[in-house]
This record gives structure tokens, C-alpha cells and sequence, in this order.
């Protein structure tokens, strides 16, 4: 029992320490922060940092894994509930903005893959290809349906995710800023999708 107790605060503080990361890297970028910042940001030593990761890069990854896992989360729910493409469209919006601007924010923004090294480079561009193909296929399904506008969808998804990833840049936990950007961000992004 006392095991699993410390797993979960092993687990609860890794998480808290890669809100941390992704705050930092959203901010400053890759090449801009440094362990020492995302230690500061905790109240803890760097060296306190090393208990979870070896180095920079393995925080980055670990913070893109952590985005892709919200960005897998967040979709599977928006499917299971959609009522048609457009539906689905919308919940996925709202429900990743919620993890965005919510508690288990800030999820790091996808912006420097180029700097992990080739194994996980390769990871997480294979997760985030996945990602854009799954939405398409939901963007496909909504023209099939009627509810979304005949596009391209490979453009539209692009411009869609685009808007969406990059909203942790901008926004920096005000509550009332993140309660308006959740009601009337999913409204915002797929209004041109409708038929």
C-alpha cells in the first residue's frame, strides 16, 4: 500500500513538473529556458530535477508526450459523444481548450521537434501525424454527414490545429480569460466549417 501512495505522488509531482517545463517552453522557448528555470518555477533545486529526467531534451519529449496524450484524450472523448462531424469538431475543441486553460494546464506547445534527438523526434512526429490524420477522418465524416462544408481537409485541419496549438503562447492562466477563450474559441475555429 505504502507503495503505491508513493507512486502517486512520484506521478502527481512529474506531472506538476511538466506543467512546469511546458509554462517555461511556451514562454521562452527551447533554446531560452533551462532546467534551472522550470526548478524555480517548482520552488526546487535543478538538481532536485534530475530525480525524474537526465537532462533538457528528455523534458521537452516527456512535455510533447504529455500534449500528445491530451490531444489523444481529449479526441477520443469528442468521437464517443460527437452527433455528427461539426459536433465532434466542436467538443474536441472545447475539451482540449478546458485541459488548456484549466488545471492540468499548460500543455507545451509542439513548436521545437527539431532539437530532440532522431529517436524522439521520431516519436512524437509519428504522434502528431497520427493526431491530424484522426481529425481529418472527423472533418471527412462531417462533409459525408452534411454538417461541415465541403474543404480541403488536410488545409483545414492545418489551420484549425494551428489556431489551436498555439493558444499557450498567448495565455497565461487568467481565469476569466480561459473561461471566454473555452465558450467562444470552438465557435471561433469552426464557424467556416459550417454546410
Amino acid at each position: 500500500m505504502a507503495r503505491k501512495a508513493s507512486e502517486t505522488r512520484w506521478e502527481l509531482q512529474k506531472d506538476r513538473m511538466l506543467r512546469a517545463a511546458a509554462r517555461c517552453f511556451n514562454e521562452k522557448g527551447y533554446s531560452g529556458s533551462s532546467l534551472k528555470d522550470v526548478a524555480n518555477v517548482l520552488g526546487l533545486t535543478d538538481a532536485a530535477l534530475y530525480y525524474y529526467v537526465r537532462n533538457k531534451e528528455e523534458l521537452v519529449y516527456l512535455c510533447y508526450l504529455r500534449a500528445g496524450d491530451v490531444g489523444r484524450e481529449t479526441l477520443d472523448r469528442a468521437i464517443a459523444e460527437g452527433k455528427n462531424g461539426l459536433d465532434t469538431v466542436r467538443r474536441y475543441l472545447r475539451y482540449h481548450l478546458e485541459v488548456m486553460t484549466g488545471e492540468r494546464g499548460p500543455i507545451a506547445i509542439m513548436s521545437e521537434i527539431p532539437s530532440l534527438k532522431p529517436e524522439h523526434r521520431d516519436e512524437i512526429l509519428e504522434i502528431s501525424r497520427d493526431h491530424s490524420a484522426r481529425f481529418e477522418a472527423v472533418l471527412e465524416r462531417g462533409i459525408e454527414d452534411g454538417s461541415i462544408a465541403p474543404c480541403d481537409v488536410r488545409m483545414t485541419g492545418n489551420a484549425i490545429m494551428g489556431s489551436l496549438n498555439w493558444v499557450p503562447k498567448w495565455f497565461h492562466g487568467d481565469t476569466t480569460v480561459g473561461e471566454k477563450i473555452v465558450a467562444e474559441f470552438p465557435g471561433i475555429l469552426s464557424a467556416g466549417l459550417e454546410h
